[in-house]
């Protein structure tokens, strides 16, 4: 399925409705096709992980709450966007994450306490990308990272593991932002890089429609999809509470980087139901009437009621309710029990290889706090 032929400009893209009811159109038939052909298996595992991450990230808030985080960036409400987005992926794939994508990056291989850890300010970057399914850390720049994104993936091209068909091989990039990062230069100028230089890299925005207090609306006179197109970008808007929308056309759009035919763009209309982080208060700036409309478009809810229609028990969506008890638990006890950072911790990861200029900083400082240990000061 070609990305330009099933990107209609004028509709946005959805499969199932806020009831969880299979939707079929002219417009969408491409992406109904594909959807039909997913395994149930698959199905399972993507409403698994959205399950597991919204559980998580209550347990984040909780903890935030309770002064054991600095800080809590919560995704409730944008599970469907980021679990059919990192289901499309391959294992050689890139991915680069803003701060939401708890659902990214855990299905990845981050362990949860990885995140947390990060929130807890116990560590300096985060996690090494080798070691969790070539996912770069988060990043609180806003926008930056699809100025790496795209530079890692012109490296891919470079490396020639970019169009050769060969799905072992061919390889993207995939970059997550939010609809208050469009206005930023960094990811305007990395469209233009990205369009220029045919770089296999896919701009994943979640447009939840506020940037902390701004409303897209004042961002943004017209729709958001329409930006990249005018740098020469192919792009697609989904419903972003749609798990089978967001996956579909997360596939083309990959598939599409991967071939060799440039850049690609997926925009999911979806909304954060909680805090921009824990330091905001929404109440001041959203109506109750637009939240309770949104809550009642739940990506899980309408997955459940998918699932449902297609034979799957109660019984068998509450094992997943279960296991993200059990997961939040896990978290609260290990959150609790952590323990000050080693001071070499600040140290570490700041290049990818040794550094003699930060072993130099690291020994002045072990000296330095040596003497205070001996009375010397």
């Amino acid at each position: 399925m070609s990305f330009r032929a099933a990107a209609p400009e004028s509709t946005t893209v959805r499969l199932l409705d806020p009831e969880g009811r299979f939707v079929e159109t002219d417009e969408n038939a491409e992406y109904a096709a594909a959807a039909r052909a997913i395994p149930q298996e698959t199905l399972l595992a993507m409403h698994r992980r959205m399950v597991l991450t919204r559980r998580f990230d209550h347990a984040g808030h909780n903890l935030q709450r309770t002064g054991q985080l600095g800080l809590w960036v919560p995704s409730h409400g944008q599970e469907a966007a980021q679990v059919g987005s990192v289901f499309a992926l391959r294992a050689q794939d890139h991915v680069f994450p803003s701060y939401r994508e708890h659902a990214v990056t855990m299905h990845r291989g981050v362990e949860p306490m990885e995140i947390i850890a990060m929130y807890r300010g116990q560590t300096h970057g985060g996690w090494d990308p080798d070691e969790r399914g070539n996912t770069h850390v988060s990043t609180l720049v806003i926008g930056s990272q699809t100025l790496h994104a795209t530079g890692y993936a012109l490296g891919q091209q470079l490396d020639g593991v970019v169009g050769t068909g060969d799905p072992d091989v061919d390889s993207c990039s995939i970059v997550y932002f939010g609809d208050g990062a469009t206005s930023q230069g960094d990811v305007n100028e990395a469209y233009v890089f990205a369009a220029s230089t045919k770089a296999p890299v896919v701009f994943f925005l979640q447009n939840n429609h506020w940037a902390i207090s701004v409303p897209v609306t004042t961002q943004s006179p017209s729709p958001l999809v329409d930006r990249p197109r005018g740098f020469g970008i192919p792009s697609v808007r989904v419903d972003g509470n749609d798990v089978l929308a967001s996956y579909t056309a997360s596939v083309v759009a990959t598939d599409h980087a991967r071939s060799g035919q440039g850049p690609a763009f997926v925009e999911a209309d979806t909304y954060r139901i909680g805090a921009h982080t824990s330091s905001d208060d929404p109440s001041r700036y959203r109506e109750d009437d637009e939240l309770a409309e949104w809550v009642r478009r739940d990506p899980i809810s309408r997955s459940a009621a998918y699932l449902r229609s297609l034979g799957v028990t109660d019984a068998q969506l509450a094992v997943f309710d279960e296991e993200g008890e059990d997961i939040a638990a896990d978290v609260r006890r290990r959150t609790v029990a952590l323990t000050p950072p080693s001071i070499d911790v600040m140290f570490q990861n700041v290049y990818r290889e040794p550094h003699p200029t930060v072993a130099d900083q690291q020994a002045w400082l072990e000296r330095y706090e040596a003497g205070y240990e001996g009375g010397s000061h």
